[in-house]
């Protein structure tokens, strides 16, 4: 039966982040990841860092997003310091692509109420009209009637993301276990146990950090946390020139050359990740409505993936009284928010003490709203 200080339940973005958050502190850490089936967001993961959408209704979740983005290249220079692998991390900004007047002003008016948010760390918020957009990124397509614009936005490569996170964890002596799905969880006041079938592993705090299966590990302890999937697909192409200097919602050119199309986002998929012909048509038909030059491009994949979701969008950040030492973390923004996972949630959950800024982000907020 081995002893850790902390167990995180989960290895894909969120729980990496956390887990290599709490090693760097000088936490003994022992990361469980899921069986191969599971569900994955990892597997329709578009890369962004994204914040010129984020928080909208919740200035909380607004400044949190600010300071994730303005993290980035302090956490991106330190992974790679430790585990020699670049997250690819481009944050020059990026494009809301629009393709009518209506969208258009709908992204100014959100824009005008994201610039109330209180605090630091503003965004570079503009609207492009068509003209400036094709200046940005030549032969967009006659619908395209402008976009918005985000100065810090940017992208990265996920895969870069996560096998850093992962090197940079094991070598700060962290125990990462694959393919060891939870079997079972008990508590007797101090201690956690964890049942693995490999065995039992016991710590004093444990930190539910596994998407979609938070849900299922929140019901064996008599929680709730309210988190569903959310189907997306993504389709790539072959390798091209550089085409896109900038991402945009929709389409992105990645550090090798390929470029991405997406995303769906198909609430009623349930644990179906397949890629789906109609889903890829209605892909495609927007980016070539965006980008008509993409019909010279020859697609070579496509794929589906489940990421996890909440009923508003926002995270959920929870600690439970009547469960001492346990935690849960939920997001749909694991790339996003990785820097500000690592260096500022980990060390608030090993101080066992979340702020009152996280506090708007408990699930406690579905029941005010629901009274």
């Amino acid at each position: 039966m081995a002893r850790h200080d902390i167990i995180v339940v989960g290895a894909g973005m969120v729980g990496s982040a956390i887990g290599w958050g709490l090693a760097r502190l000088g936490c003994r850490v022992l990361m469980l990841d899921g069986a191969d089936e599971s569900e994955r967001a990892a597997r329709a993961n578009f890369g962004l860092v994204w914040g010129q959408s984020k928080g909208d209704t919740l200035p909380e979740y607004a400044r949190w997003t600010r300071e994730a983005i303005q993290l980035w290249p302090e956490f991106q220079a330190e992974l790679f310091e430790e585990a020699g692998i670049s997250c690819g991390f481009i944050g020059s900004g990026g494009l809301h692509i629009c393709l009518s007047d209506a969208e258009l002003e709908d992204r100014r008016a959100l824009f005008a109420r994201m610039g109330k948010a209180e605090g630091g760390n503003t965004l570079d918020l503009r609207i492009l009209d068509r003209h400036e957009v094709a200046d940005l990124i030549p032969g967009i397509g006659p619908d395209v009637v402008g976009a918005g614009f985000c100065g810090q936005d940017g992208h990265v490569s996920p895969h870069g993301l996560l096998m850093a996170m992962h090197r940079a964890f094991v070598r700060r002596g962290g125990d990462v276990l694959s393919s060891c799905p939870v079997l079972g969880i008990e508590h007797n006041g101090t201690t956690w146990t964890v049942q693995t079938k490999d065995g039992l592993f016991r710590s004093p705090m444990l930190v539910l950090a596994a998407g979609t299966g938070n849900k299922v590990l929140g019901a064996k302890l008599g929680v709730d946390i309210p988190v569903f999937g959310l189907k997306g697909q993504i389709l790539v192409s072959e390798r091209v020139s550089p085409r896109l200097n900038f991402p945009t919602h929709k389409v992105r050119q990645t550090e090798v050359g390929t470029i991405l199309l997406g995303d769906s986002k198909e609430p009623d998929a349930g644990s179906d990740d397949r890629a789906t012909v109609d889903v890829m048509r209605d892909i495609a038909g927007r980016c070539l409505r965006m980008l008509p030059w993409l019909a010279e491009i020859n697609l070579v994949r496509a794929w589906g993936g489940i990421r996890s979701m909440t009923a508003d969008s926002y995270p959920i950040y929870d600690v439970y009284p009547d469960h001492p030492g346990l935690f849960s973390a939920c997001c749909h923004s694991g790339v996003t928010l990785a820097p500000i996972h690592a260096m500022r949630l980990a060390p608030l959950i090993a101080a066992a003490n979340l702020t009152p800024q996280l506090a708007a982000m408990s699930a406690r907020r579905f029941d005010v709203q629901t009274n």
